[in-house]
């Protein structure tokens, strides 16, 4: 074997070593990720039957089979639908709506209102309690096994229970019209857990009371009373559950969408993850590169003059001449650095024998319209900084000479340095 074969083999061997790594990196992250959604998807199904709150069906803890039974037990037959159209012939008992969920479309919450005569309704959703007609609003919900006392309220059910769990939800209603009972709270935060209407179709109980429904709190106080009052009155019950994946459930958002929004969704999901990847991905080992930590002041003078140059700020530029040549006039008077304008105008039009009206359009000066102008400013500064200096070392015939004149920096502007190079 070759010497170059040698060294290339060398060469790509770590290469292809580091490849693989990544490429066995990269299919452990994705079978890991595929393992995790299996076992969330089935352990989500695991818990659905568990999570589904007044299941008629379900001896769990938050399930009201207990009260089917004890229904059935006195003669009232229960049948669970899931569907409203079991309804539309009408019904001479009792309809209870487990609107829990929030699922059932108001549409078919007011067939159902037109169609039963006892509706016992449990729900927190204000449209649903509107299409039934029940001028009330939800309060929240309270969780407190506090139980309050029924020997008074004007529903009949809850009067012979005497006390229920207020455990449930919470309704706020202004309408004098409305039997209200299990309270809550005192004062303007007062809340009621029971409601009763009639309407123009029929009597419309609202439950939130829910606790007097639920396997494990159907014992406590007067909640199974309370249940079999509401429930029980007559020989037949319908207990209407919506379900989220049934025709009587409101549109969801995905419902509304078109067919193909699902489709352009994952597409541009698939889109960022692999524009995550490309950019994402090293271009190899880092390079460690030493920038000069020391930066010319030319340099920076050279920038900042070539900044003003672009943009035409000639004001600007001349302004930075002026306050340069400021400081170095004022070095030369021997003025501290915190030296006013004013008073280093003075002291320079002293030493030169100038006016300070003069000195002060030299050093201060107003704006610069044209290129003319800024070459012409420059010139005076640089004579004045010239005429100080001569002063101070004694020439003062020569340092009281005026400063030249526009035309004559014109014969000097191929000679002079022009802003911004100039001093700084």
């Amino acid at each position: 074997m070759s010497a170059a074969a040698t060294a290339a083999g060398t060469l790509d061997g770590p290469e292809r070593t580091d490849r693989g790594v990544r490429i066995i990196t990269w299919v452990a992250v994705v079978v890991v990720g595929l393992l995790l959604a299996a076992l969330t998807a089935a352990v989500g199904r695991g818990d659905r039957p568990d999570d589904v709150p007044l299941d008629p069906t379900s001896t769990t803890a938050s399930g009201s089979r207990a009260v089917v039974r004890v229904l059935e037990q006195r003669g009232t037959r229960v049948d669970v639908v899931h569907d409203a159209d079991a309804l539309d012939g009408g019904t001479t008992g009792t309809v209870l709506v487990d609107d829990s969920a929030r699922v059932l479309d108001r549409g078919v919450a007011r067939r159902i209102a037109r169609t039963a005569s006892d509706v016992v309704l449990v729900t927190t959703d204000p449209g649903v309690l509107e299409s039934f007609g029940v001028d009330a609003r939800p309060a929240g919900s309270t969780s407190s096994t506090r139980v309050a006392s029924t020997t008074t309220c004007p529903i009949p059910a809850a009067r012979t229970a005497g006390s229920v769990s207020v455990i449930g939800a919470t309704y706020d209603t202004a309408d004098p019209a409305v039997e209200r009972c299990a309270r809550s709270g005192s004062g303007a935060d007062t809340r009621w857990g029971l409601l009763r209407t009639d309407t123009a179709d029929g009597r419309v109980t609202v439950l939130g009371t829910t606790g007097a429904l639920r396997n494990d709190t159907v014992t406590r106080a007067g909640n199974a009373a309370l249940a079999l009052g509401l429930l029980g009155s007559g020989d037949h019950l319908v207990w209407y559950v919506p379900t989220a994946d049934g025709t009587d459930a409101a549109p969801s958002l995905g419902d509304l969408a078109p067919p193909w929004v699902p489709s352009a969704i994952a597409v541009l999901g698939l889109v960022a993850v692999a524009a995550a990847l490309w950019r994402g991905r090293r271009l190899g080992p880092l390079v460690v590169e030493h920038l000069p930590v020391v930066v010319r002041a030319a340099e920076t003078t050279e920038g900042r003059g070539r900044l003003y140059a672009r943009v035409r700020d000639r004001t600007h530029a001349l302004d930075t001449l002026r306050l340069a040549a400021l400081r170095r006039i004022g070095r030369d008077l021997g003025l501290p650095r915190s030296a006013h304008v004013d008073e280093v105008v003075r002291r320079a039009a002293a030493v030169t024998r100038r006016s300070a009206d003069d000195v002060g359009a030299v050093l201060v000066g107003g704006s610069t319209g044209d290129d003319r102008a800024l070459v012409a400013g420059a010139a005076a500064l640089d004579e004045l900084e010239h005429a100080v200096h001569r002063a101070r070392a004694g020439d003062v015939g020569r340092a009281s000479r005026p400063a030249p004149t526009a035309s004559q920096a014109d014969l000097t502007e191929p000679t002079t340095r022009t802003p911004p190079g100039g001093r700084s």
